[in-house]
């Protein structure tokens, strides 16, 4: 998959079938877009192109909003691989970006710039100054800039909408399952390893903490995992504490993980933490003893899981 930072591509992009969106998650609602554009492909004999836009529009207007995302950049980019996309446009989000008049953006990047052939956006799609693009401009406009609009129906289950929206409720409630459901995999964070207190091992436990930059923050307490490494195959069991460590007065949101059978040193290595299972939700505890042995009750619980 190419990747360009605006919208000056070369010619042998144009006349593509685009997708503007977040494709926060890249869930099951954006997989069934992906499969429609894959059937307009085969029906076109074009390419299949992205718009989205770095950073996320909401955190751009919202400085205050810090932990959102469900996925960062390099996991969107692989996912949009699996979809079989064949370029993505990853436009930096700025002031002057978001002052573009709505029928501007369409004549001069959609239309002219790129040659959209084929465009899919949401139901609730906005875009331009203030938001005041909608689906029935895009509409207005389809004949003038030669391009089809296509505003397919969200996907339900259970007669709700798969969203990312509805994703990271699912999260901060502790709904792991439900919300891998809806991505169609494991949950991912993805980070470096950061050297920390050293509590973990003081007591027993080392764990590695990871930078949880501005992934959405799921029901803090404890859970089964699943580590991935760069240039290992197998990915490694372990138990994760995602909080505040209460027990240690700690007031900084940390994810903690400690991995079964392992004692190599990683830090700064990159890490993707799974999320297989919530075991219980984080407590203060009165001693170090009481939590060492909630801990060892913890670790056989995950390991029931993993197995």
């Amino acid at each position: 998959m190419k990747i360009f930072k605006g919208f000056n591509i070369p010619k042998n992009y144009y006349n593509s079938i685009i997708l503007i969106g977040n494709f926060d998650g890249v869930h099951l609602g954006h997989q069934k877009l992906f499969k429609r554009a894959r059937q307009y492909r085969k029906k076109f004999k074009c390419k299949i192109g992205v718009i989205t836009f770095t950073p996320m529009p909401k955190m751009f207007f919202n400085k205050k909003l810090k932990h959102f995302k469900l996925m960062n950049l390099s996991q969107k980019i692989k996912q949009f691989e699996k979809q079989k996309v064949d370029f993505l446009i990853n436009q930096k989000f700025s002031k002057s970006f978001s002052k573009i008049r709505p029928e501007l953006f369409i004549k001069n990047y959609l239309y002219k710039k790129i040659k959209t052939k084929v465009l899919f956006v949401s139901s609730n799609f906005r875009f331009g100054n203030k938001r005041q693009g909608d689906t029935k401009l895009l509409k207005y406009y389809e004949k003038q800039c030669n391009y089809k609009l296509i505003i397919p129906s969200p996907l339900k289950k259970n007669h709700k909408i798969i969203s990312s929206t509805k994703i990271r409720i699912l999260l901060s409630k502790g709904n792991l399952k439900k919300a891998n459901d809806f991505l169609s995999r494991k949950w991912e964070i993805e980070g470096n390893v950061q050297k920390g207190r050293r509590v973990g091992g003081k007591i027993g436990f080392a764990t590695c903490n990871i930078d949880i930059d501005d992934y959405i923050i799921a029901k803090p307490g404890v859970y089964s995992v699943k580590v991935k490494m760069d240039k290992m195959k197998k990915k490694i069991n372990g138990i994760a504490n995602l909080g505040f460590r209460p027990t240690f007065n700690q007031n900084k949101i940390l994810l903690e993980v400690n991995l079964f059978n392992f004692n190599k040193n990683i830090y700064n290595k990159k890490l993707g933490v799974e999320f297989i299972k919530f075991i219980r939700s984080e407590k203060k505890f009165k001693s170090i003893k009481q939590l060492t042995n909630q801990i060892k009750k913890d670790i056989r619980v995950a390991k029931k899981s993993l197995n």
